[in-house]
């Protein structure tokens, strides 16, 4: 099998190709020979290349900034993922695209499933990638659109990177926010669901990709302080506190309805894989 990546040199492109390179024919893409929002240019790259699938991970995820250059986000997020789609379709591509909890508005009192309506949010991110996820539906009908959350891989940049940088003993403590709650997921767990996926191309539709279990920004800091043995005060706070460009959910909660309803196995915990991955190279 042939498998083209889009934005193969970000966070989570850069976990499939080394999940994927010793099983698959990998054609890992980027910028500026990778550009998604140049239609003709990327029609005429999937037609060259000949993948069997396109995991597209390509985006503009820099949440505030979206907030900042809109068209920019659109365009990236929206228009070119409907560039992706429409080249699978007509080269006859199973597509694989990734998404994001940020499609949900975040008011609700329990994880979203996959059959729940999202609404784009109240972010310029969220609602760029629903928009991004409308198109691929309508322009590739063998999709996969697989959403993920509060993820972190090796490289960088994400939380866990953060706070290890922040706990450099100069601070006697951090506040961290405790009013979100989200399903922390490592790139290892979501790949590796990836790779699970490739081997059922009968699947389509929209499946949520996030570790089991829950936390909130607060809880998941001092399970990595803890898990790296760190002596560092971290002091709960609201989200009010530290006001963002754009609004954070409250709730990013994801169920995993559709890996039970596949009959496929449960992603890890999310303590074990936060262990995992602090245990190798981050």
């Amino acid at each position: 099998m042939r498998i083209l990546i889009t934005g193969a040199n970000g966070m989570f492109g850069r976990t499939l190709r080394h999940l994927l390179a010793d099983q698959y024919t990998l054609i890992p893409t980027d910028l500026p020979e990778g550009d998604i929002t140049d239609a003709a240019g990327f029609d005429r790259l999937v037609a060259a290349e000949a993948p069997d699938v396109v995991i597209h991970c390509a985006a503009m995820t820099a949440v505030d900034l979206c907030e900042s250059q809109r068209e920019l986000a659109f365009k990236l997020n929206a228009f070119g993922s409907g560039n992706v789609a429409a080249a699978c379709h007509r080269h006859h591509v199973k597509l694989i695209a990734i998404s994001t909890d940020y499609v949900f508005d975040g008011a609700g009192d329990r994880p979203y499933n996959e059959f729940d309506r999202p609404t784009g949010g109240e972010t310029v991110y969220g609602q760029s990638k629903f928009a991004g996820e409308e198109l691929i539906r309508r322009h590739a009908p063998n999709h996969l659109i697989a959403r993920v959350s509060w993820l972190y891989g090796a490289g960088g940049p994400s939380f866990v990177h953060a706070m290890l940088k922040l706990a450099d003993g100069s601070r006697p403590e951090l506040k961290v926010v405790d009013d979100q709650r989200g399903n922390p997921t490592s790139t290892l767990a979501a790949g590796r669901m990836i790779a699970r996926l490739l081997e059922r191309p009968e699947l389509v539709g929209t499946f949520h990709l996030t570790c089991e279990g829950e936390a909130s920004w607060y809880e998941f800091a001092r399970e990595i302080f803890r898990l790296r043995q760190i002596d560092q005060k971290v002091v709960p706070c609201r989200t009010v506190e530290f006001p963002r460009p754009a609004p954070r959910p409250a709730n990013s909660r994801l169920d995993k309805l559709m890996l039970r309803l596949a009959g496929l196995p449960p992603m890890p915990d999310w303590r074990e894989a936060l262990r995992e991955f602090l245990a190798g190279d981050i």
